[in-house]
């Protein structure tokens, strides 16, 4: 099964006073991945750069370096294309319990951009916190497969979290928003990646894309209304890297667009960068995820 998907996105930034000159590396490009296929697609900034780079991070993923030397009130960076993506079956549990998991790790000598050994100590973002790894422990059976500990501790966050847009802000540590049990999709893919590296399961993030309008009598997802987010896990060299949906409690299938892969969002920010201007900004982002053809 496959899906075919128009896909916009406009991130508009308005600048109390005017932006002197800035820098930004741009990831909103969608992956073309075995599991996905980028069939078309364009990344535009208006006003046009006055420098761009198009290149591949060590990740993988498609990157976009614009500079801007002149005074800008105001900008848009877009996205618009088509993707295809298909649907995996995990249907068949392949993966080993927590000591095999160990073992598999230490016998994987690639040090590639998809190697488990870069998902599994500290981040810029997320490091195994003994709170979030006791609440893990408290809601898994350790003594199941990868696979299975994955899918009950996706069940626990959602069960214990509540999705609220106004709880925390991009920089919100994922202590701070277990603690208070609410936040975003970032929130919920943070609070997860710490969990599961505190159980030695090598974890990363995942942005991306949500289908905005689901198939006829189910429910809309949350965080369709914006840039997405959740987690990838690795389940041992049989089933390799899985990703789950825990602000939703679902494995990432059709409805989800992968643009970038990393070990947390700072890996994986759609925009970042720096600026010179002496005043506030505000932004806001416009998002379109249509199925083609009555998919």
């Amino acid at each position: 099964m496959s899906v075919l998907y128009d896909i916009s996105l406009a991130i508009i930034y308005n600048y109390d006073q005017p932006a002197a000159a800035s820098r930004e590396m741009l990831r909103i490009l969608p992956r073309t991945l075995p599991e996905q296929q980028l069939v078309s697609g364009l990344v535009t900034t208006e006003p046009a750069p006055d420098f761009r780079r198009d290149t591949v991070d060590f990740f993988g993923n498609p990157a976009t370096e614009v500079v801007f030397d002149r005074p800008l009130d105001a900008v848009t960076f877009r996205f618009s294309g088509r993707v295809r993506r298909r649907a995996e079956s995990t249907s068949l549990d392949l993966s080993p319990g927590l000591t095999g998991l160990a073992q598999d790790i230490a016998e994987a000598q690639s040090l590639g951009n998809v190697s488990p050994h870069h998902f599994l100590g500290p981040s810029e973002r997320v490091r195994p916190l003994a709170e979030i790894t006791d609440f893990a422990r408290a809601n898994v059976d350790t003594g199941t497969s990868t696979l299975s500990m994955v899918l009950a501790l996706s069940a626990a966050l959602h069960r214990e979290m509540t999705f609220d847009p106004t709880a925390t802000e991009v920089a919100t540590p994922p202590l701070e928003a277990f603690r208070n049990r609410r936040g975003v999709c970032q929130d919920f893919s943070h609070m997860m990646i710490a969990a599961l590296r505190g159980l030695g399961i090598p974890a990363g993030y995942v942005s991306g894309f949500l289908r905005t309008l689901p198939p006829e009598g189910q429910e809309r997802l949350e965080g369709a209304d914006a840039m997405h987010a959740w987690v990838q896990a690795w389940c041992g060299a049989e089933m390799g890297w899985v990703q789950f949906d825990p602000t939703n409690d679902i494995i990432a299938s059709t409805d989800h667009v992968v643009v970038a892969l990393g070990r947390d969002y700072s890996d994986v920010a759609p925009i970042k960068g720096s600026l010179r201007s002496a005043g506030s900004h505000t932004s806001r982002h416009e998002v379109d995820v249509k199925p083609v053809g009555g998919n």
